[in-house]
């Protein structure tokens, strides 16, 4: 009887063995979820940090956005000048502007708005590449032009901003002895360029891969993908595109020769999906490396970088004294040129001896004296870099409103910034 009490049912081990198993499950689940919660906010923690430091190293502009002037000058539906009301602060009506150049004219929304703020202006000259924004900008010009008592002389040229030296002496030689008051680059995009399949820019429209910005040049995306070397596709998507991923792409892009390469952006894109891992944030990956593909293709298609870096210094020497650059950047790569090519205009040393030592202490009480007036009637500039040549006015560059990132989503990458020649 005494052995039979001790004895345990299988039932009942059975049961104890299952509950410990369960005890054991649910304490690993448990374990995990502290895990995934923990990573979670670790990550959250980590891109908090970097979106500060990003709001660190520029300053969002604290202008009030002012929709109506958008709406007069641009078009909601068609095309919105970015940063229009910033750059109307670094070329205010208290300022005079009597010569002007507009480097990227597009739909002519900022030139329009200028023009129009300083009755004073004498001579305007506006470029661009593109005959189709060319002649829309002509159109709206000729609008402004039509104001009763204007002195203004206007000039137009299917042009690159490189030439700009030799285009202003065609309009007047005068013109590079007294000096340009003010000078705007735009360097993005316009709206009917990417919404125009045809252009090839457009990552979700199906079209030719051509990617010109000038449409009697000769290169074409195309030609890039299909015959350039392999090595030099790499460093285009490496460099230029700034993506992880360029080896693999660059393998796929060299196998499709092989079946007749590509010869539309849709052929590009299924390439670049085939390419994308799929843990790569699902759709917003291939999306994301196909911006960065195609921004590579159209910089060497058009040869941006290097343009653009000679053309700094060539705008920079049509100044007049008191003359101001504004340059509207759209990626790091533009954004690290411009800052970089301002902090190398402003301290490059002198040649000529002591004359040039007495030059560079007049040019010491210059900067004071515009350290004076800035401080006095523009609350825009909040921090200057100043050196003999120049200064510059915005240490970190001007970039948009909530608001206006709100409206027009394109504008969140814009990036401003101004330099003043002394």
């Amino acid at each position: 009887m005494a052995t039979a009490s001790l004895s345990t049912p299988a039932s009942r081990i059975f049961s104890f063995s299952s509950l410990s198993i369960r005890l054991r499950t649910l304490t690993t689940a448990a374990r995990a979820t502290t895990t995934t919660t923990s990573s979670k906010k670790k990550q959250q923690q980590k891109h908090k940090q970097r979106v500060a430091v990003k709001e660190k190293r520029r300053t969002r502009s604290d202008r009030e956005f002012e929709l109506e002037t958008i709406k007069r000058y641009g078009d909601t539906s068609f095309h919105i000048p970015v940063l229009l009301g910033e750059v109307l602060d670094v070329f205010p009506a208290s300022k005079p502007l009597r010569r002007f150049v507009d480097c990227t004219l597009g739909a002519a929304g900022h030139s329009s708005a200028i023009i129009e703020g300083h009755p004073e202006m004498e001579v305007y000259v506006g470029l661009d590449v593109d005959p189709v924004a060319l002649e829309k900008a002509r159109g709206r010009i000729n609008g402004v032009l039509d104001a009763p008592n204007s002195i203004l002389k206007a000039y137009t040229f299917l042009e690159n901003f490189r030439c700009i030296k030799s285009l202003l002496a065609d309009v007047d030689e005068t013109l590079l002895d007294a000096g340009i008051d003010g000078i705007l680059m735009d360097l993005g995009m316009s709206s009917m360029q990417v919404n125009d399949p045809q252009r090839g820019f457009s990552v979700l429209a199906d079209g030719p891969l051509d990617m010109r910005m000038d449409p009697q040049a000769s290169l074409k995306a195309e030609d890039i993908l299909n015959s350039w070397p392999e090595t030099e596709v790499g460093r285009i998507l490496r460099e230029y595109g700034e993506e992880s991923n360029w080896y693999s792409l660059q393998n796929k892009i060299v196998k499709a020769r092989l079946q007749g390469g590509l010869h539309s952006t849709g052929e590009l894109v299924d390439l670049i999906k085939s390419a994308t891992p799929l843990s790569r944030e699902g759709r917003q990956g291939w999306i994301k490396t196909a911006t960065r593909v195609f921004q590579a293709l159209r910089i060497a298609v058009n040869d941006e970088l290097k343009t653009l870096e000679d053309s700094l210094y060539s705008c920079f020497d049509c100044l007049a004294p008191g003359g101001r650059l504004a340059v509207i950047s759209f990626h790091s790569l533009e954004d690290r040129i411009v800052k970089q090519t301002f902090l190398d205009i402003i301290n490059i040393e002198s040649r000529d001896g002591d004359a040039d030592m007495i030059e560079e202490e007049a040019q010491k009480k210059d900067l004071r004296k515009i350290r004076i007036d800035i401080d006095e009637d523009e609350s825009w500039i909040k921090q200057m870099i100043q050196g003999f040549r120049g200064t510059i006015l915005t240490k970190r560059p001007i970039t948009p409103s909530e608001q206006e990132e709100k409206l027009n989503t394109r504008s969140r990458s814009a990036k401003l910034r101004v330099i003043q020649k002394v």
